[in-house]
């Protein structure tokens, strides 16, 4: 498509490059500690941004931006490090999700009153639960596949919650405790396979490509509230969502909290946290992605997100 616009790694920087080979830097100078992972899928190395907005490569410090390596004296670690000490990234370099060896992807379902509207569904009593295959996990510039029998293919724009250290039935007071930080989440579904037949969230939330995180993670004591974060995403330009974290039902502390009641929190796990109303499957009548087509989506301060459509 002539126009589109994709971003990825060009020179060492962020940019964005369209399909006819144009290149034009897009991202502003980085302010506060922005991590991320560049590479080939499946062999992404950790890195950061520095002051121009070029990542910087951190595998000398640290193997990979996982486990341990989430943890505040980690993070603290990595943040006094002089970015323009570390080698630059090679030109071209694709970013990956902004965290590694994801042991479980957790999402929450109908966190958003008018979404839950939208869907024909009450507000839950208690937050949804459900789970994304791992399988699912790409980059927050890959392309996005259509599966070859989707009819229904949909985008949910969420704010992500990376934890840090072990969280077990820990309360809503000391649940941010245990996070290392956010980041942009596209909880991309396939609402046939999701609500039709036999349905099942998890087979209709899972395909490959359905989990775009990143770009980068943002450590949590660098945002001033979790509640309070703009949110939005666009397909071909056209926005159909627009909100605020602060409509959530549930808060990050409290989802935090109540989903290591019921299952271990480790770090690197991700929680995607809900997605407000403006899905395709809310519109009237409902709108879906088609091949060819472009999501791009955001939150304050957490950067921005593109995919294309692809037959899969």
């Amino acid at each position: 498509m002539a126009g589109t616009t994709r971003r990825g790694l060009i020179g060492g920087a962020i940019a964005t490059a369209g399909v006819a080979g144009c290149q034009t830097p897009t991202q502003p100078a980085a302010r506060g500690t922005r991590l991320v992972r560049f590479g080939a899928k499946g062999a992404e190395k950790p890195g950061l941004l520095d002051a121009a907005g070029r990542v910087r490569d951190l595998s000398g410090a640290i193997p990979d931006l996982s486990g341990a390596n989430l943890s505040d004296a980690s993070i603290n670690r990595l943040r006094a490090i002089d970015p323009t000490s570390l080698p630059l990234a090679p030109m071209g370099a694709r970013l990956g999700a902004c965290v590694g060896g994801i042991g479980k992807f957790v999402a929450i379902g109908l966190n958003y009153r008018a979404h839950a509207a939208e869907s024909n569904n009450a507000v839950p009593a208690e937050p949804v639960i459900f789970l994304k295959a791992n399988s699912c996990i790409a980059g927050p510039y890959d392309d996005a596949p259509m599966p070859a029998d989707s009819t229904k293919m949909d985008w949910e724009v969420e704010l992500g919650v990376v934890i840090g250290s072990h969280a077990k039935r820990v309360s809503r007071d000391t649940a941010l405790r245990y996070v290392a930080g956010y980041c942009v989440i596209n909880d991309i579904s396939e609402r046939a396979f999701q609500l039709e037949g036999t349905g099942q969230w998890t087979k209709g939330k899972s395909c490959d490509g359905f989990g775009p995180i990143g770009p980068w993670l943002v450590p949590r004591d660098e945002v001033a509230d979790p509640q309070a974060l703009h949110l939005w995403l666009e397909v071909d330009g056209h926005r159909y969502q627009d909100a605020n974290t602060a409509d959530m039902i549930v808060g990050v502390a409290d989802l935090v909290a109540y989903v290591s009641k019921f299952m271990s929190l480790y770090p690197g796990d991700v929680i995607a946290t809900g997605t407000p109303s403006g899905t395709g499957l809310g519109q009237r009548p409902p709108v879906y992605l088609r091949p060819g087509q472009t999501m791009r989506l955001g939150l304050d301060g957490l950067g921005e997100q593109s995919q294309r459509v692809v037959a899969g």
